[in-house]
């Protein structure tokens, strides 16, 4: 199989799983070719630059580029390009806006239609249900390639591309879900007889690959860390609502220490410095994957206070490390953390709830190194590189498979 794997923008410092995912898939024999929309934003520091040198992007796209693609197809199809236009407007939102944003992914899609031609692509995978996926699906429906995505959490099936979601899934050959959570949303957009096509395949881990733990867990002061962006969603206001809800006794013994960046940072930092807790609760910004994996085996408990979320592979990262967690009984996080086994989980938004979660493990180390110990235990089971990426390439060959079975049966009716 010739695979291509298509997101919105790689390397990206949050997604990490699609670098591993596609490490083992080749692993096992897959040939894959990675494919960006557009270049990462989120800077060097974040992102690994030998990831950017084997994508291909789409943008920026000269004139020039743009008009051969859609030339090279008219004169490749000229129906089949009509086709892939009207596929583009099913997936378009509503007004003006949406139908010009329709154009643009056509747009795109040509021009991906004509790399993946050029370098033999018989399947491609999407992350994410987004604009990258309306161009993949776009291109693969035009060249009249397999095509498949992976949804990973809310955004896949919110306000904005959640009504889109049923032509997507009606086109794919199959859809990857990292959740039992989120495979029942999915669900919901598909006819009883096709809910097969989806299936859970889990983000993974690279257990043998993580620093060593860099920290006892009666280390003092104990140290809890947040690694995610400064977004809304992430709930870091409630972290901070939490932390001053903590007895002084154990919040001046403990530290907080932040690392991500995004567009709450001025906030964010704004009221640790109101508060008077500078020195204690560090904003670290966004670090290196290996960096902020040290952050993680260095730390005592890790705590996730987000307000939606889908299974986040940085609470896999940390219990594989023997790291207790903290997080909201949210979407696909309780499939992963069991409350008092492996950490705590709280009602998400209750910040006291929180609170009270995190003084259980900060006043008891012994907890922490019950806990950590099977956190690392529970990622190995499930959650670690083979088994996570099992159903997704088995559904990635299994076409493959039925098609040498085919052809070993045609050579042994002929003779």
């Amino acid at each position: 199989m010739q695979l291509a794997v298509l997101t919105s923008q790689y390397p990206a410092a949050s997604h990490t799983f699609i670098r591993r995912e596609i490490a083992e898939l080749r692993r096992r024999g897959v040939s894959v070719d990675v494919f960006s929309i557009r270049e990462s934003s989120f800077g060097a520091a974040a992102v690994d630059d030998a990831d950017a040198r084997e994508t291909w992007y789409v943008l920026p796209v000269g004139p020039g580029r743009l008009a051969a693609a859609h030339l090279w197809a008219l004169a490749r199809g000229p129906r089949a390009w009509c086709r892939a236009f009207g596929a583009a407007l099913t997936q378009r939102r509503p007004g003006l806006r949406g139908l010009l944003w329709s154009c643009f992914y056509f747009a795109e899609a040509m021009v991906l239609a004509r790399e993946f031609d050029r370098r033999g692509i018989d399947h491609l995978h999407n992350h994410f249900a987004d604009g990258a996926a309306t161009a993949g699906m776009v291109a693969a429906g035009f060249l009249g390639i397999d095509w498949s995505l992976t949804l990973h959490g809310a955004a896949d099936f919110g306000p904005e591309w959640g009504p889109l979601l049923p032509g997507k899934l009606e086109a794919a050959r199959f859809a990857v879900c990292v959740s039992h959570f989120g495979r029942a949303q999915a669900l919901r957009a598909l006819p009883v007889r096709q809910w097969d096509k989806v299936v859970v395949s889990r983000c993974g881990v690279e257990i043998d690959r993580l620093p060593a733990r860099s920290a006892a867990v009666d280390a003092e002061p104990p140290v809890v860390v947040c690694v995610g962006r400064l977004s809304p969603e992430k709930g870091i206001p409630g972290l901070l609502e939490a932390w001053a809800a903590l007895p002084e006794s154990i919040r001046d013994k403990a530290r907080l220490r932040l690392v991500g960046d995004g567009p709450d940072r001025e906030s964010v930092a704004a009221s640790v410095k109101a508060r008077g807790w500078q020195g204690r609760v560090e904003l670290l910004g966004a670090l290196p994957e290996a960096e902020a994996l040290r952050e993680i085996a260095g730390a005592q408990i890790l705590v996730l206070p987000s307000l939606m979320e889908g299974l986040p592979v940085v609470l896999m990262e940390a219990m594989a490390l023997g790291v207790p967690v903290v997080a909201p009984h949210l979407a696909g996080i309780p499939e992963l953390v069991t409350s008092g086994e492996h950490g705590w989980l709280f009602a998400p938004a209750d910040w006291n709830a929180l609170a009270r979660s995190l003084a259980l493990l900060l006043a008891d180390p012994g907890a922490r190194a019950t806990m950590g110990a099977a956190a690392r235990a529970r990622v190995q089971d499930e959650f670690s590189m083979g088994p996570a990426v099992d159903p997704l390439a088995a559904r990635l060959l299994e076409k493959d498979a039925a098609a040498a079975v085919a052809e070993a049966s045609g050579e042994v009716a002929e003779r």
